[in-house]
């Protein structure tokens, strides 16, 4: 028997893997951040290219693009709940299998990766299930009209063939960051979201299929990243694998996971169900033309909350790391780190859009009069957002801490008890924009009130008595 199947069999790692993974507890900032938060980061805005890039076809299809844009758009409700089930995963197992690294119990974070797969699965069949028997009343119900419901039904009756593929790789990928491996990461992503660059102008234009074409795309491209995933997950080069016999779920462990995944789970979840309550207001107080403005507005967001996304989850494992070897002085310099570097990327960021709403219009859209409306609303939309970096740093860091219950609160706050409260509310007083005033309410009381909390009990988050509560 060779040293490191020893090592393996007896649950130690090789020295190149423990090299890889106590390099959290001592490399630079910067360096983390080369090697670990920047691959993230390009994985996270590749990733994203697979919903922008259609849309930016799909919007200039001759003739029918707005209103092909629109139906598109409405799917995003759908699109966004399914992917959410895999938040349980990357924002919830992962971190507690990192955290169970740090404490050097290999064998227990295998555990919490063969359960994962397991729960991803039996989350796929339900899925598709529901949604291929309840698509066409949902959709009208997201938003859509007799004029785009035609688009929407061929879009995610594609898509929903791929669940198993959204869900492997957005879910999973987390469990190669966590072992110091965000390179290998962003290499799953990147193959799909080539192919999908690739793919997308051949099927909508050169085979004719528009908006089916788009989706047929998706589905190749992500079972693409899914394999890569699965296949790195299974091989020689990974220090966390899947193996068969963690693939039995265990209670105690589904717990651990749903206690600390929830939050993000809600999180995504609840963007769908804004979505919703978004779209069904501005059909009600405008109609398809400002449904269409939403779809940009959220396309536009999320190319600046991937970053945000990437870069707080390739740094988040270095916190549940050296919080879970009881290095607290670790932990303070890299989450004062991220959330600083959140805040600071959010406000310029946002500002940018506010100064080019037109501009950043134009890559969806060539309708003048839908341009036009973007510049008019996108400013108003999007001012919250100028402080919500506090919220992106802060809530990842809670995660990272394994502090479960803040950050579902912060969550349910922002989507549950604000936001959506008024996008129902508001349009009674100010009409359709009241639509718009919504985002911008919710973001500043939330990241305020994510902030003070944070303040509030960072001291006591770090101590031997809350990490000794971890299971």
């Amino acid at each position: 028997m060779t040293e490191q199947n020893q090592q393996e069999q007896h649950g130690r790692k090789p020295a190149e893997e423990m090299s890889r993974e106590e390099r959290m507890a001592s490399a630079s900032i910067g360096s983390l951040v080369v090697s670990m938060a920047f691959p993230a980061i390009l994985a996270q805005l590749i990733n994203i290219l697979y919903s922008i890039i259609d849309r930016i076809y799909i919007g200039h299809m001759k003739d029918v693009g707005a209103a092909a844009l629109t139906g598109v758009g409405v799917t995003f409700c759908i699109t966004v709940f399914i992917s959410a089930f895999s938040g349980f995963v990357n924002s919830g197992a992962a971190p507690l299998a990192a955290i169970w690294l740090g404490k050097k119990d290999r064998e227990h974070a295998e555990k919490i990766l063969g359960n994962s797969v397991t729960f991803l699965v039996i989350c796929t069949v339900l899925l598709m299930a529901f949604f291929y028997a309840f698509q066409k009343p949902l959709l009208y119900m997201f938003g859509a009209s007799d004029a785009t419901i035609g688009y929407a039904v061929d879009y995610i009756s594609i898509y929903l063939v791929g669940t198993i593929f959204v869900e492997f790789a957005l879910g999973l990928n987390a469990f190669i960051i966590c072992q110091s491996q965000s390179r290998i990461a962003m290499y799953s992503v990147l193959i799909g979201a080539i192919a999908n660059i690739i793919l997308d102008p051949i099927f909508i234009f050169v085979f004719g299929l528009g908006v089916k074409g788009a989706a047929i795309a998706t589905v190749i491209s992500q079972a693409l990243s899914a394999v890569w995933v699965v296949g790195f997950l299974t091989g020689k080069k990974t220090s966390l694998k899947i193996r068969r016999k963690c693939l039995r779920l265990e209670k105690g462990i589904l717990i651990s996971i749903f206690s600390l995944g929830i939050s993000p789970f809600i999180m995504r979840a609840t963007e769908s169900f804004i979505s919703i309550v978004l779209n069904h207001g501005l059909q009600t107080y405008g109609g398809d033309l400002y449904v269409g403005s939403m779809t940009i507005m959220q396309s536009v967001m999320q190319i600046f909350s991937a970053p945000i996304g990437g870069f707080t989850q390739g740094i988040s494992p270095v916190i549940s790391y050296n919080y879970g070897a009881g290095n607290f002085a670790r932990v303070k310099e890299v989450y004062r780190w991220m959330i600083g570097a959140c805040f600071v990327f959010m406000l310029v960021s946002t500002a940018s859009t506010m100064m080019f709403p037109e501009w950043y219009a134009s890559f969806f859209t060539e309708d003048a009069e839908l341009i036009a409306l973007v510049g008019k609303t996108m400013p108003v939309f999007m001012f919250g957002m100028s402080v919500f970096g506090l919220q992106n740093g802060i809530q990842p860091t809670f995660l990272a801490l394994g502090q479960a219950r803040i950050s579902l609160f912060i969550a349910v706050l922002r989507k549950v008890i604000l936001l959506i409260p008024l996008a129902i509310i508001l349009p009674r007083f100010f009409g359709v924009m009241g639509v718009y005033y919504s985002e911008p309410v919710s973001d500043i009381i939330s990241a305020t009130t994510a902030t003070v909390l944070f303040l509030c009990n960072i001291r006591k988050m770090l101590s031997k008595e809350a990490l000794a509560k971890i299971r």
